[in-house]
């Protein structure tokens, strides 16, 4: 997915804190990050596109964050 606006989606996950520990080891590392789901809060459903937690960087960031990712998970 590509927009208008310069955001790339980086990497869909199902799981709401993983994406938001990807964003804090992305934005430690100077890289703007948004998170985008259609979850509703209060209801904790997780079937098909409503599970999906999107983790969007800028187009130019994209390549810095892939590997900021990849060692991240090197050292797990």
């Amino acid at each position: 997915m590509d927009d208008s606006s310069g955001w790339v989606i980086l990497i869909v996950t199902y799981d709401g804190l993983e994406a938001e520990m990807m964003k804090d080891v992305l934005e430690s590392a100077g890289i703007e990050t948004v998170l985008r789901s259609s979850k509703v809060s209060p209801y904790p459903v997780n079937v098909g596109r409503m599970g999906e937690v999107k983790v969007l960087v800028r187009q130019e960031d994209r390549a810095a964050a892939e590997e900021i990712l990849q060692d991240t998970r090197k050292e797990e």
